[in-house]
């Protein structure tokens, strides 16, 4: 993970690819989850779900390899050096 003063052209692309991925999967599960809390015995809906949860999980583990933590207060690991003084922060954006 470089400082985002000394990222490529292909790294902004990249960041905003995976920011705007995780944005879309966590629409549809918010979506999700408002339909399974009145039809809590869809089970289509419940493994399309589980399905959104897992690519969800799985583009914020990418971002996070590339880009640095997510998240705070022992949710997300951090690389060494410590990593949330790296901007741009997920919120900045």
């Amino acid at each position: 993970m470089t400082h985002s003063s000394q990222w490529k052209e292909d790294d902004w692309k990249t960041y905003y690819d995976l920011m705007r991925q995780m944005q879309e999967t966590d629409f549809v599960l918010v979506e999700l989850n408002l339909y399974l809390d009145t039809h809590p015995d869809d089970q289509a809906a419940i493994a399309q779900f589980n399905q959104y949860v897992q690519r969800s999980m799985a583009i914020k583990h990418q971002f996070q390899s590339m880009f640095g933590p997510l998240y705070h207060f022992g949710v997300s690991y951090s690389p060494m050096p410590f990593a949330w003084k790296e901007a741009p922060w997920p919120w900045q954006v």
